[in-house]
């Protein structure tokens, strides 16, 4: 029987209040916070520019069925390769491999910008997310390197702020590049802020490492891969690609499963496990894994089909889809800061995931009511109560689980966190969008007469073209698929909400 075995990684030398000190070799945090916040935002300005770009770029190249895997592309790649990352990082050190990420992810998005269809940007997406996956989890692992617990609530509430601060303006610039440029724009908007980045990283960020000679789990990559590939699959193409009797699509689900068993194999035996199992014996890394994960489901899940929603029910232009989004986003932002501060106040977090999740099921519910005919100030309140609820949530969690795991296992814990709130986005978008897809082909095919020939490219403007009385039955079919989508996630976030309570407060570390 083989027992796992743990090597010295080559990992930051900051273990004590040295870290600090400008002798340890680290910059002043003065330098080095801003070069971390200015990739925060490359990475979370990213998530949010596309969403009010969606419905132009399927109408042009492809039709509403590809909506979902626009964004899936990216998220599924972007999930495999952060395990790896957190790994990267604590043997390799933070700064080459966020360098690194950032490269890789600047070239995607030139390459999406270049796209000529529907099956080449779903592709590059997926490149783009090879190098996206270590932009968020590589900075919140080097934030751990210098900022002890009990400090760090104040820094990342700060994260949390520009994560919703890019929520906020990436939708509205998204709009305005689609209205007035090209939705090409939106992708290469990202070069000038990456090329920065790459700059101020290089020039501030001094991290002292000892290097060793690593082994790295590169089979326990290839079965998370596969598992994650297996699921989004079956999860996108069940009932809309292939039916549900379809050997084939059980198959696929049938090898996901298979992977899933030999990554935790793998993982038992392996030298330096990408993600080491005895994390899962903590129980904060677990609750917090799980509920990051039930967040992703419904966050990216639900989330994708608000500009949707906008541009098709109330006839938004994408500029006006980014405004509308801003209460969301501003709930967010304002959230995140008041909930970092008043954790490095107080030195207490349980409270805020029991309470965001509360919040955030709410939210679900009351969007699930939207009609055709809602007042959009009513939609601003629920999407601002949504807001809320998630700035009390996502950083949180970060900040529970690097709070308790040996500090050795930071890096690959504060990833293993992340990788399990991006699975769950991947799941949920695709699961989604298979539900709403489902949902409108069902309510059209009863509402609609039998010979009845909708365009392929079906885009808001198309929509709003057609004849009156196809119309109006289109909306209502369209609005009653997203009911479902809504009122799954609500029910889905409840057991957060559950999980939630099970975490308990652990005192925040001064080093």
């Amino acid at each position: 029987m083989k027992h796992p075995t743990t090597t010295q990684s080559a990992e930051p030398v900051q273990a004590d209040s040295r870290a600090d000190s400008p002798t340890a070799g680290h910059p002043p945090i003065r330098l080095l916070f801003p070069a971390l916040l200015l990739v925060m935002l490359l990475a979370a300005l990213d998530q949010t520019i596309v969403s009010t770009a969606l419905p132009t770029i399927v109408g042009e190249l492809g039709g509403l069925n590809n909506l979902s895997w626009v964004v899936t592309a990216y998220l599924l790649s972007s999930t495999i390769v952060v395990p790896l990352y957190g790994k990267f990082g604590d043997l390799f050190g933070r700064k080459i491999v966020l360098q690194t990420a950032i490269i890789v992810f600047l070239v995607g998005s030139a390459l999406c910008g270049a796209a000529q269809n529907m099956t080449q940007l779903i592709v590059l997406r997926a490149l783009q997310g090879l190098g996206g996956g270590g932009l968020l989890v590589v900075t919140m692992a080097a934030i751990a390197d210098v900022i002890p617990p009990a400090e760090r609530g104040r820094y990342q509430g700060v994260f949390g702020g520009v994560f919703g601060l890019a929520t906020v303006i990436g939708p509205l610039l998204g709009g305005f590049l689609v209205e007035h440029l090209t939705w090409r724009w939106i992708f290469y908007i990202n070069l000038p802020l990456g090329i920065v980045s790459l700059v101020v990283i290089g020039a501030v960020f001094r991290p002292h490492v000892r290097h060793v000679k690593h082994t790295i789990d590169y089979m326990g990559a290839a079965f998370l891969a596969g598992a994650l590939t297996c699921i989004i699959l079956f999860t996108s193409q069940g009932g809309t690609i292939l039916p549900w009797s379809s050997p084939q699509l059980w198959f696929t689900l049938g090898m996901g499963l298979v992977s899933i068993w030999g990554f935790i194999h793998e993982e038992r035996s392996a030298v330096e496990p990408i993600m080491p199992l005895e994390l899962f014996r903590q129980r904060t890394f677990l609750l917090s894994s799980l509920i990051g994960f039930i967040i992703g489901v419904s966050l990216f899940g639900s989330v994708t089909f608000v500009p949707l929603y906008l541009q098709v029910v109330k006839s938004s232009t994408p500029t006006q889809a980014g405004m509308q989004m801003l209460p969301m986003m501003g709930g967010l932002f304002m959230m995140s800061m008041v909930t970092g501060r008043l954790i490095s106040k107080i030195g207490r977090y349980r409270m805020f995931p029991i309470m965001g999740t509360f919040l955030v099921a709410v939210a679900m519910l009351l969007l699930s009511r939207l009609q055709l005919n809602t007042p959009i100030h009513v939609m601003y309140l629920y999407m601002g109560l949504l807001g809320c609820g998630l700035g009390m949530v996502m950083q949180v969690l970060i900040l529970a689980v690097q709070n308790t795991v040996e500090f050795k296992y930071v890096g690959v814990a504060t990833s293993g966190a992340t990788l399990f709130r991006s699975i769950g986005g991947s799941i949920g978008v695709a699961g989604f969008g298979a539900v709403f897809s489902n949902g409108l082909a069902s309510r059209l095919e009863k509402l609609l007469p039998p010979d009845t020939e909708l365009p392929h490219a079906l885009g808001p403007a198309a929509i709003h073209q057609l004849p009156e009385a196809l119309r109006d039955d289109y909306l209502h079919a369209f609005a009653g698929a997203l009911h479902t989508v809504y009122l799954a996630a609500a029910c889905v976030v409840v057991l957060a909400f559950v999980l939630a309570w099970l975490l308990k407060d652990h005192p925040l570390r001064k080093h």
